[in-house]
């Protein structure tokens, strides 16, 4: 087949932007040196017809820098382009890689809802609510068992009237022990003697010594 209608020919790759704004770039910097050169020119021609007087020499030089001065505008015109397209390019690439970004966050998007999809089939919500369910069933065991073992046994049941009849006791004996009589008599006391009591007429045996009242020898007081 193709030695009767020929090889189509490869298509060209697309275009670099990145490459495309550099050359525009260095063309832009080519034609700012160049009218940067004219301009020295002109400052050059200046000085000299400052110095000339009028005539057909300084005229000349005139034109001359007229030209001069007709190329720098072209130059400054060509740079002001040249940096337009830079910028547009710029722009475009900057929206094609936003493009790219975007596509990226949605497939990345995409993937992560069919992965969800994916878990949640293996989730039965009748199971989770069968396992809450369950959950609740042995809490409230839970509770009962709790219950039972805090029950208290053997415990007498009071009435009011025993309550009442318990607190007017303690009333009492909280009555008793505020009365501080008792300590006031104990306050005026008669004081303990300090020196022996006199001894009355001791009773003498045929001896002369001092007996008590069953006859035997007194002990004479240390």
């Amino acid at each position: 087949m193709n030695r009767l209608f020929g090889k189509g020919k490869d298509k060209a790759p697309p275009p670099d932007l990145g490459a495309c704004i550099s050359n525009v770039d260095k063309r832009a910097e080519d034609m700012d040196k160049k009218a940067a050169q004219c301009e020295g020119e002109l400052r050059k021609i200046r000085e000299q017809m400052k110095k000339m007087r009028d005539g057909p020499a300084k005229n000349a030089l005139k034109q001359k820098a007229l030209r001069i001065l007709q190329r720098k505008k072209m130059f400054d015109n060509q740079s002001d382009s040249f940096r337009s397209q830079s910028f547009n390019m710029e722009q475009a690439t900057m929206a094609l890689q936003t493009a790219k970004d975007t596509q990226v966050v949605v497939a990345g998007m995409k993937a992560g809802v069919k992965e969800m999809k994916k878990e949640f089939k293996k989730i039965d919500v009748d199971k989770i609510e069968d396992l809450q369910d369950e959950l609740a069933d042995v809490l409230e065991i839970s509770e009962d068992v709790q219950e039972a073992l805090g029950r208290s046994y053997n415990i007498p049941d009071v009435d009011e009237d025993e309550l009442e009849a318990e607190l007017d006791a303690l009333g009492d004996e909280i009555a008793l022990d505020d009365d501080t009589s008792y300590l006031d008599e104990a306050v005026h006391a008669p004081n303990a003697p300090d020196k022996e009591p006199s001894r009355p007429g001791a009773v003498r045996n045929t001896d002369g010594v001092p007996v008590d009242e069953f006859g035997l020898p007194q002990v004479p007081a240390t």
